[in-house]
């Protein structure tokens, strides 16, 4: 919404506030303003002169010698090259050493030997966008519609000291989609009144009943519709202030009858329709349904083959508009045009959409139907648009009610207890504050024992329930004024929480290790959150989804990550190493009535080269053990590294060889592995390994004390052992006996070997380990070890049936 200065001062009194201190003040009560333009785009020196003669040039077909009055002494001489330039004219005039946009300096010349003292300028020399000149100007200079005083400053007369107001409107304040919203919010945010337009048309004695009677199929589709006939029209040029304040608005004046209908729409936020009476050819008007196959030529000239979506106004027999998006070529005001049919309705949001969508035709009309105009407006649009053609065009306005009216306007009202207010916004606001806010607000409301009993005006229909209140008078009192609180309640006061600080240290280490974070949809395609969900989990599928790709809550991180992969795969980025921390979502309901579960899991995918010395000609590819080294790292960081621990298994999307669950205190938090070679091959990837891990598990997980130990001063012994056990025999089994069977003095256990083949039985392998044996308080001897290490060898063959390798 483009909302001019000059304009909004006259309904509010803005005397002392500039364009960019209200800007400041909607912006910070709610309502944004992305920019203020200034219209005049750097032209200085520009008045208007009154063209005394026109001659042709001496030497040249195409250019004429103008006499101009500009309010000086003596008129100047200008050499003009404009086709519409005349005598009797009052044009615009850059004097010499004026300034136009693009820093173009006027100076004194000499024209095929003729002097010429400054220049008649067309709007598009003076920085007007050319979309919106009139195509009676458009390849010409321009030329006022009304007699203005030689010398008058051109830049005031054309408006080009205004500045415009470009609002971001949220879709729920549909209010400020029109002058006198906007009004209302400067004059709440201010404390002003709002001076209203004047409605009060006088109506001709002659009937409208006579000439036209209006009928609407379904009440519920146009719960409104006005024709008021206007006779002995003169169709022509809109004066200049009227086609000042459309062409601030974005709006190209067309003929003052357009003009006026798209006026009051910017003014009052209800479109309007202007019909050319004698080209409707009939003495009805007919609202309905269109029929499957029925054409419309529209203002723009294009064919539109209607159906049943379409809502259209018809003569009876055939249609002359679509609904609430354009008019019909048909029926189009011209200059010719001697009798109008001022059409004032209110359409079903629905139906208007559905127009403008089925067409791709976007109007200014149609984008306040579907968002939804004010129905208590309607009637006072209509008579200010009635005035204005009797004022502009010299018509006769016919007396007589030719409507349909089955509006049902209430107003809702909305009991508000001024102690709940005040315990949400954190305030201690009175309710004579209150009432104040309300007031200013132009809301009618009942004082209670407990607050008010508000009564929201049709023209907020965003207002409905009591935070809608709350949030009215916050605004009004200011966002900058509510004080600063802290939350009742155990609270960081700032600080991140444990469980927020170990997240922030996991996901720097990772990026210390050589991983990126990347960041993907929650929204996923069902097949994709079905082939990772548990058996016993439903999926979670939106009842409007944008697409069938973002349709269901994602169960794994890692089906995006694929994509992430092999996007980069693509583009010729062989070696990505990426992993995401985020929310998954699940639920056992086939039928959702509670919300689902949300829990955070960390999720890891690799490829390629995990590490390369060129200059020894060295690679590292990502596998298991690169990933597995990740896992220990993070586990390290966080201090988990004697409770996690990993045993090999089996998932239907990874590698049934290299896949290991990752244990906490032997409970499953994720797994990790290789994908399997069949999902490699659909995601088109290369080998491919990856992890996911429940992260609340482990960023939850209660970790003893660090204690600290001097560094020993005695030497520590160190023993190997070759053990022979069943290939199925997993080596981290084998430590884990070791461990616990050395006792304190055991301090590190170190697999060093893996061997299979020769010189050992089918069905068998050699695992060696190094053992490191250390007393803080004494030097060892080898019978103290040796004693342990028997110990050790004794409980491996017990438990494991594990031999020493001969």
């Amino acid at each position: 919404m483009l909302v001019s200065y000059n304009w909004l001062k006259q309904y509010v009194d803005l005397d002392g506030i500039s364009a960019a201190d209200i800007a400041e003040k909607m912006t910070r009560g709610g309502v944004e303003i992305d920019f203020v333009h200034s219209l005049n785009q750097g032209a200085t020196s520009l008045v208007a002169g009154y063209v005394q003669s026109c001659t042709q040039h001496p030497d040249a077909d195409k250019l004429n010698i103008c006499k101009v009055d500009i309010g000086e002494d003596e008129p100047v001489q200008i050499i003009c090259g404009a086709a519409n330039i005349a005598e009797g004219q009052t044009v615009v005039v850059a004097k010499i050493g004026a300034r136009l946009p693009g820093d173009i300096k006027i100076k004194k010349a000499k024209l095929r030997g003729e002097l010429s003292q400054g220049m008649i300028c067309s709007l598009q020399e003076l920085g007007f966008d050319a979309n919106l000149v009139s195509k009676e100007v458009a390849e010409g200079i321009y030329v006022f519609p009304n007699a203005v005083t030689p010398g008058t400053d051109a830049l005031e007369a054309l408006n080009l000291t205004d500045e415009v107001l470009e609002l971001d409107l949220t879709p729920n304040r549909s209010d400020c989609l029109n002058m006198l919203g906007v009004a209302y919010e400067v004059a709440a945010l201010y404390g002003k009144e709002v001076s209203l337009p004047d409605e009060d048309v006088q109506l001709d004695s002659e009937k409208a009943e006579s000439f036209i009677s209006v009928e609407v199929e379904n009440k519920e589709e146009a719960s409104y519709y006005e024709a008021i006939m206007i006779q002995d029209v003169q169709v022509g040029t809109s004066p200049q202030w009227l086609q000042n304040r459309l062409l601030a608005a974005g709006i190209r004046p067309i003929n003052n009858v357009v003009d006026i209908t798209n006026y009051v729409l910017l003014e009052y936020g209800q479109p309007l329709h202007a019909f050319d009476y004698d080209k409707l050819a009939s003495d009805k008007i007919v609202v309905r349904r269109a029929k499957d196959g029925e054409e419309l030529i529209t203002l723009d000239g294009q064919t539109r083959s209607l159906s049943e979506e379409q809502l259209v106004i018809t003569n009876g027999e055939y249609p002359v508009a679509l609904a609430g998006v354009m008019g019909g070529q048909n029926t189009e005001v011209d200059r010719e045009t001697k009798t109008i049919l001022l059409e004032a309705a209110v359409f079903q949001s629905s139906l208007v959409r559905q127009s403008s969508r089925a067409f791709g035709l976007r109007s200014d009309s149609s984008t306040r139907f579907e968002k939804g105009v004010n129905p208590e407006n309607t009637p006072h649009a209509a008579k200010r648009a009635a005035k204005l053609i009797k004022e502009l065009a010299s018509g006769r306005v016919l007396s007589g009610e030719t409507r349909m009216d089955a509006r049902e306007v209430t107003e809702p009202k909305i009991d508000l207890k001024l102690e709940k207010m005040n315990e949400r916004l954190g305030m201690e606001l009175t309710a004579v504050e209150i009432a104040s806010i309300f007031d200013k607000l132009r809301f009618p409301y009942e004082q209670t024992e407990e607050g008010f009993v508000v009564t929201a005006p049709i023209r907020r229909p965003d207002l409905q329930i009591q935070e809608d209140l709350y949030e009215e008078v916050a605004r009004i009192y200011g966002y900058d004024n509510i004080p600063t609180t802290l939350p009742e309640g155990a609270t960081t006061q700032g600080a991140l929480t444990p469980y927020q600080s170990k997240r922030r240290r996991l996901a720097r280490y990772l990026e210390a290790a050589g991983l990126s974070q990347v960041i993907t949809y929650s929204l996923t395609s069902p097949a994709k959150a079905k082939a990772y969900k548990k058996e016993d989990q439903s999926l979670i599928q939106l009842s409007m989804p944008m697409s069938e790709e973002r349709s269901t809550m994602r169960t794994s991180l890692l089906p995006h990550l694929y994509d992430v992969l092999s996007y980069n795969v693509n583009r010729k980025n062989q070696n990505v190493h990426v992993f995401e921390i985020g929310s998954i979502f699940k639920s056992t309901e086939e039928t959702l009535l509670t919300q689902p579960r949300e829990q955070e899991y960390l999720a890891g995918a690799l490829t390629g080269v995990w590490q390369e010395n060129s200059w020894q000609g060295e690679k590292k590819v990502v596998d298991f053990f690169v990933v597995k080294g990740v896992i220990e790292g993070i586990a390290a960081e966080l201090g988990l590294q004697d409770v996690i621990t990993y045993k090999q298994s089996t998932r239907s999307h990874m590698h049934p060889g290299r896949t290991a669950e990752l244990l906490l205190n032997g409970e499953t938090i994720g797994y990790l592995g290789q994908l399997h070679p069949t999902v490699q091959r659909e995601a088109d990837l290369r080998e491919t390994f990856v992890f996911e891990i429940d992260l609340q598990s482990i960023l939850h997980y209660d970790v003893s004390v660090v204690q600290y130990e001097a560094l020993p001063r005695f030497p520590s012994i160190a023993r190997d052992i070759a053990l022979v056990v069943n290939k199925e025999q997993a080596a981290g089994e084998l430590e884990s006996i070791i461990l616990d069977a050395g006792g304190e003095l055991l301090k590190q256990v170190q697999l060093f070997d893996h061997y299979e083949g020769e010189h050992l039985e089918d069905g068998k392998k050699s695992l060696a380990f190094s053992l490191t044996y250390l007393d803080p308080e004494k030097t060892l001897r080898d019978t103290d070890v040796e004693e342990i290490h028997q110990v050790v060898l004794a409980r491996l063959e017990s438990e494991a049936g594990a031999t020493l390798r001969q």
